[in-house]
C-alpha cells in the first residue's frame, strides 16, 4: 500500500520543523529518506510507526488515515539502529514476539519464527541470547522479527550505520531482498548516499524539514535539483557562474571567476547563486599544457591513494577542485606540487542556490 503525509506541522521548542508537509511513497517501493542529522527524516519514520504524533495533519496507509491509531495496531515492523532486542530472551523468543502479542497459537509462532530465522541464515542460534550473537547478526534477528508479523509497512531507521563497512554492503542487499520476498512497502532513513544510491527504488532529499529532490537514484545523482542534492548526494564540485555567454551550437558557455569558459549541455537556469556541479569522477587530469573553453589549469595540493580510487584536490582558478581517478587508469599516482589540465565534462548539471 502506498503511504502519505497530507499537510503536516509539527514544532519544537517553539522551532517549525515541517509545515504544510506532504509526501507520498508508493506501493511497494523501497522508499529512502535521506539527509543530515536534523533534517526531519527520523521524525517522519517515527510518525508513520506511530511514536510521534504530529501537530496538524494526517497521514495515511493506503486510503485509511492512521494519524491516532496506536503503534501496536498500526501493523508497521520497525527495525531500529540499536537493535532493541530483549536481552533476557532467546533468538527465537525474540523473534517470535510479536506473534504472541498478537494471539497467534504457540505451534503456528514457532514455526513461522523459524522459517524467518532460516530465511536470515539463524537458525541453528534460534535458543542463544543477543549478547551471544555479533553486530550483524543481532540486526539479521531485528529483521526477522519485524518481517515475521508480515507487517503493512517496513521502517528502518538506519539500520546498519553501527555496523563495519564489508558488513553494510552484505546486509544492505539482504534487506533489500527480503523486502522484494515480501512486496511490501518499505521506508528507510540513512544519512549514507552511498545507500541510499544502492538499495533505493526512489530517493527523497530532505533539507531543514522540507523535500528539495524526488527521483530514482540515477535521478538524484545526475540530475539533482539544487547546490544542496548535488553537494549531498555524491561528489559535486560547485562551481559558480557568473553569466551566460554566446553559445556554441548546443553548447552552453558559462563565464566563472577569472573570466573562466566552462561547457554545458544542461538545461538550468542563471540566476544568483547558479553554479555548474560537476562530478569528481568525471574529470580527467592530463599533464600541464595549452588550454581551451572547457577545461583549467591546476596544481595538485593533495593525493589520497584509496586502492582503486586515487582522490586529488586541485587549486585551480575557480577554489579546489576534487578530482577522482582510477589508480591504475591514468599510469601513474601525480605528486603534489603537479601542474595539470582538468578536462571538464559537458554533461555537468546547471543548479539553483540551495
Amino acid at each position: 500500500m502506498n503511504v502519505s503525509f497530507h499537510d503536516i506541522e509539527q514544532s519544537y521548542g517553539g522551532h517549525a520543523l515541517f509545515t504544510g508537509f506532504d509526501l507520498t511513497i508508493p506501493s511497494g517501493s523501497f522508499f529512502t529518506l535521506l539527509g543530515p542529522s536534523g533534517c526531519g527524516k527520523t521524525t517522519l519514520l517515527r510518525m508513520l510507526g506511530g511514536f510521534v504524533r504530529p501537530d496538524k495533519g494526517r497521514i495515511f496507509f493506503g486510503e485509511e488515515d492512521v494519524t491516532a491509531i496506536p503503534v501496536h495496531r498500526r501493523g508497521v515492523g520497525m527495525v531500529f539502529q540499536d537493535y532493541a532486542l530483549f536481552p533476557d530472551r532467546s533468538i527465537l523468543a525474540n523473534v517470535r514476539y510479536g506473534l504472541d502479542a498478537r494471539g497467534v497459537s504457540k505451534d503456528e509462532a514457532r514455526a513461522r519464527a523459524m522459517a524467518m530465522l532460516e530465511r536470515v541464515g539463524l537458525q541453528s542460534m534460534a535458543e542463544r541470547a543477543p549478547a551471544a550473537l555479533s553486530g550483524g547478526q543481532r540486526q539479521r534477528v531485528a529483521m526477522a522479527r519485524a518481517l515475521v508479523i508480515q507487517p503493512k509497512v517496513l521502517l528502518l531507521d538506519e539500520p546498519l550505520s553501527a555496523l563495519d563497512v564489508k558488513l553494510r554492503v552484505e546486509l544492505r542487499t539482504m534487506v533489500r531482498d527480503l523486502q522484494l520476498e515480501a512486496g511490501i512497502t518499505a521506508v528507510f532513513v540513512t544519512h549514507d548516499q552511498e545507500e541510499a544510491l544502492a538499495i533505493s527504488d526512489q530517493i527523497a532529499v530532505m533539507d531543514k524539514g522540507r523535500v528539495v529532490q524526488i527521483g530514482t537514484p540515477h535521478q538524484v545523482y545526475s540530475a539533482p535539483a539544487n547546490a544542496f542534492a548535488a553537494d549531498f548526494v555524491g561528489s559535486a564540485n560547485l562551481i559558480e557562474i557568473r553569466k551566460e555567454l554566446p553559445s556554441a551550437g548546443s553548447t552552453r558557455r558559462l563565464q566563472a571567476d577569472g573570466d573562466i569558459v566552462l561547457l554545458t549541455h544542461s538545461a538550468g537556469a542563471i540566476g544568483d547563486g547558479a553554479a555548474l556541479a560537476v562530478r569528481s569522477e568525471e574529470i580527467t587530469l592530463a599533464d600541464d599544457g595549452p588550454v581551451a573553453e572547457g577545461q583549467l589549469t591546476g596544481v595538485i595540493e593533495s593525493a589520497e591513494f584509496r586502492g582503486s580510487i586515487t582522490g586529488y584536490t586541485v587549486r585551480t582558478a575557480v577554489g579546489q577542485i576534487r578530482v577522482d581517478t582510477w589508480s591504475g587508469h591514468q599510469g601513474h599516482q601525480r605528486a603534489r606540487g603537479s601542474s595539470v589540465v582538468l578536462n571538464l565534462p559537458k554533461g555537468s548539471a546547471l543548479v539553483g542556490a540551495r
